[in-house]
């Protein structure tokens, strides 16, 4: 820990770096002891990364009237039914989605409440606010 609360061991900072000029320590020790652990902000960053593709992220905005089967899932996307297989399966090994055997079948729902209120969010974000994509920038000349 360093001379500003600990605010520099939890911010990656080495001593003597920016955290001896903080404008507002105490704030900055409160957020930092507020964060959630490490581990915990890591594996939530891996969800948004699986929402990142365009792909998967189609495969749980078509959860969200209710569970489908891969094959359905597939012709939804316009991809193989191994490929669709295969994203479902990172899906669920973060605890996205749930799965249901009929038969030979594997139907896939949203796992709980948190993931439609992600997607729904994220849907009512990107419909209220203009997106620009200052990467593309050029792109097309």
């Amino acid at each position: 820990m360093n001379n500003v609360s600990g605010v520099a061991s939890v911010a990656g900072a080495a001593p003597g770096d920016c955290a001896d000029d903080l404008v507002d320590a105490d704030r900055v020790a409160l957020v930092a002891a507020r964060l959630p652990a490490p581990e915990a902000v890591h594996d939530t960053a891996d969800v948004f990364s699986l929402l990142g593709d365009p792909t998967r992220l189609t495969l749980l905005l078509g959860l969200l009237d209710g569970e489908l089967c891969v094959h359905d899932l597939a012709a939804l996307t316009g991809q193989s039914d191994s490929a669709t297989s295969h994203a479902l399966k990172l899906l669920r090994a973060h605890r996205v989605v749930a799965t249901r055997r009929a038969g030979r079948r594997i139907y896939y729902r949203l796992e709980d409440p948190h993931v439609r209120m992600l997607l729904d969010l994220a849907i009512a974000h990107t419909e209220h606010s203009e997106v620009t994509h200052p990467e593309k920038e050029g792109e097309g000349r």
